[in-house]
This record gives C-alpha cells, sequence and structure tokens, in this order.
C-alpha cells in the first residue's frame, strides 16, 4: 500500500487545476467501496481531496488507484491509523489560492462558525470541510466553504461528491470576493 504525499509546491504555479472533492465516506462503515460513478470521474482531475471521515485507509487506496495526487484531512470518526498519517487541517496552494482543508466537528449548525475561526489567519479562498453530510457551495464574505456531502451514507437525503475548476487567480486581484476563478458544483450520484 503506497500513499501519495500531496505536494502543494507543485500544484501553486499551474494556470488551472481540477479537483475531485470526496467526504464522510465511512468505509468500511456506510459503504463497503467508493461508488465506481466517482472513481470514473476522479480519473479526470488533477488532485483528489478527501475532507475526512475516511475511517480506513482502504478508501484512499481506491482514489490513490484513479488519481495519484490525493490531499487529506482525518475527520471525528476516523479509525487510528489514519488519525496518524493525515492531519485535521491543511492549507493548499493551488493555482493562486489559498484552499483551507479540515472535516469539521460538532454541531452542524454551528460548523461554518467553526470554520471561520479556525481559518481566521490563513486567508483562504475557498474551505472544503464535511462532517454535516449536507453539501453546500456557498459564499460567505468572499470566502467559498464547499461541502461535497457524504458519498456513501444511505441516511442522507442523497450520496453527491464534489467538482472544483480553478483558473489561475490574478496576482493583484486585491477583490473582496476571493473565489473569483473558481467553479465548484456538487454531483448528486
Amino acid at each position: 500500500m503506497s500513499q501519495a504525499v500531496f505536494n502543494s509546491n507543485s500544484f501553486k504555479q499551474l494556470n488551472s487545476a481540477k479537483l475531485g472533492v470526496i467526504s464522510d465516506t465511512h468505509i468500511p462503515g456506510k459503504g463497503q467501496h467508493i461508488p465506481g460513478m466517482i472513481l470514473d470521474a476522479f480519473k479526470h482531475v488533477d488532485l483528489v481531496i478527501h475532507a475526512g471521515d475516511v475511517v480506513s485507509l482502504a478508501a484512499i487506496d481506491e482514489l490513490e488507484s484513479v488519481c495519484p495526487s490525493l490531499a487529506v484531512v482525518a475527520g471525528n470518526m476516523d479509525q487510528e491509523e489514519v488519525r496518524d498519517k493525515y492531519p485535521v487541517k491543511q492549507i493548499l496552494e493551488i493555482a493562486g489560492y489559498r484552499v483551507g482543508l479540515m472535516h469539521g466537528s460538532g454541531a452542524p449548525l454551528n460548523l461554518i462558525g467553526l470554520l471561520k475561526d479556525a481559518f481566521k489567519e490563513d486567508r483562504c479562498d475557498l474551505i472544503i470541510f464535511g462532517h454535516s453530510h449536507k453539501p453546500m457551495n456557498e459564499k460567505n464574505e468572499g470566502v467559498l466553504f464547499f461541502n461535497p456531502g457524504s458519498a456513501t451514507d444511505l441516511s442522507a437525503a442523497y450520496n453527491s461528491y464534489g467538482i472544483i475548476e480553478l483558473q489561475k487567480r490574478p496576482e493583484a486581484s486585491g477583490r473582496a470576493d476571493k473565489s473569483l476563478g473558481i467553479e465548484a458544483r456538487i454531483i448528486k450520484i
């Protein structure tokens, strides 16, 4: 089992990047495998981001089989082997954007506040998270908050994943809306 280590340096200078985003797979608890539709879609991305609650490293192996570039954070339900391998928070620099990555914890109603507090000093343009199993693709104070939902939780309203496309951020943008050049979508499965 070999896991690719995400190297943000190789993504900083890209003119564009396509990200596959997944969270809350809970494998093997909520499902035995990542749905084939997601694996097929992730064959065509530059980077796969897993926003936590992987639970078992078997899910990471499946993702790595279709895209060798992975960025992963540990979630509150992850097994020790996952928590030992991945941090709870990361800052990625991709195509000129600062991307915050964290699973989240606590009551879902307070999740955005928790994330804002966790990333308040990090100047993020985009914050990717999980935990609630509810998809979100919303701007808040110029920052895009993106939750792909759960790919495998049958008790969720629907299962989903995300695709985010980044176009190189202009150097001197200085705009209040930090998410210009970011196209993010939730895909129901």
